[in-house]
């Protein structure tokens, strides 16, 4: 059962788990893990909905929690690119020394920073009032349904590269994706340049918007310059992991302070739920886009967004 503090209503372990297992999952997946944790309690109804209701206070336990699961995807993110960090922090270090960017590593790293600074800076001034003003069922399926429509306009930019880029970046070449290696990837992924860095970091903005996917307009951004989808789903996987940490950790002392009371246990269940469903997340996506397409989450995004407009709208 939910108790009710002050007319707040706080999820109980069962539901801490259920939603820290859809937030790991769709947090990863180019479908929406904000939108999917206030369409699905939305579905469910009861004391489920109440939660996602509560979301356009100003302040909210629910919101706090969700955001603060971030961190547990943020540390899965980290372990898997363990060795990859060192190389781009060591890198990055390097460059600052010799006042010159040399290797792809280096590149990269100067690429994840410059394009982390869009997001970070829209990100510190309209979060919380964009979550409080679009986290609300109606909003968050028509931006799931959008969401469908970008996944399915990358995908076709990605069939047809002479528009946008040379077919030797973007040709569907089974071995380019299947077969790389970790020297041709970095090459590839450190040679989109600055500005294409930082559309893709500004992209990643529309994240702000329930139902808008992180993972899914960073993949579309990196396609639409050349990248593979493996590389794709690799740079944003990298980019968005300083975004999600930074996006958890702020919320660390809201859940220490008053939003916290009745929800710590909840949060350490839910952030465990969320670490398991988000190695999953990228220990499937980082072998399914080697050769597979944007295709399926496009149409599911569609489709369930259509269907929660229609929900939402009627009743």
């Amino acid at each position: 059962m939910l108790a009710a503090t002050h007319a707040v209503y706080h999820m109980n372990f069962v539901q801490a788990i259920v939603i820290g297992l859809l937030q790991g999952l769709t947090e990863l997946f180019p479908i929406s893990s904000l939108g999917h944790t206030v369409l699905v309690p939305s579905w469910i109804g009861g004391n489920w909905a109440t939660l996602v209701s509560q979301e356009s206070q100003s302040e909210s336990p629910y919101l706090a929690f969700v955001v603060g699961l971030h961190l547990a995807t943020a540390v899965v993110l980290l372990g898997f690119y363990a060795k990859e960090w060192v190389r781009l922090i060591a890198g990055f270090a390097r460059s600052l020394v010799r006042r010159r960017v040399v290797t792809p590593e280096e590149r990269l790293a100067w690429l994840i920073v410059v394009a982390s600074v869009p997001v970070g800076a829209l990100g510190l001034v309209f979060e919380h009032q964009f979550r409080v003003l679009f986290a609300k069922p109606l909003a968050a399926a028509l931006f799931l349904t959008a969401n469908g429509g970008i996944l399915l306009l990358g995908e076709w930019f990605h069939r047809h590269p002479r528009r946008v880029a040379s077919p030797s970046a973007t040709a569907e070449s089974s071995p380019t994706d299947a077969d790389a290696t970790h020297n041709d990837s970095e090459q590839q992924l450190s040679s989109i340049g600055l500005p294409s860095a930082v559309m893709i970091g500004a992209a990643q903005a529309l994240a702000l918007l329930a139902g808008i996917s992180r993972e899914g307009v960073a993949m579309v951004g990196g396609l639409f310059r050349g990248l593979n989808r493996a590389n794709a789903l690799r740079f944003s996987f990298l980019l968005s992991t300083p975004v999600i940490f930074a996006a958890g950790m702020l919320k660390v002392p809201d859940l220490l302070g008053h939003l916290g009371n009745g929800i710590r246990g909840q949060v350490i269940a839910g952030s465990l739920a969320a670490a398991t469903t988000s190695l999953f997340a990228v220990l499937f996506l980082s072998r399914y886009f080697k050769t597979r397409t944007l295709y399926p989450f496009a149409a599911y995004s569609a489709l369930f967004g259509v269907a929660s407009v229609i929900r939402f709208s009627i009743f």
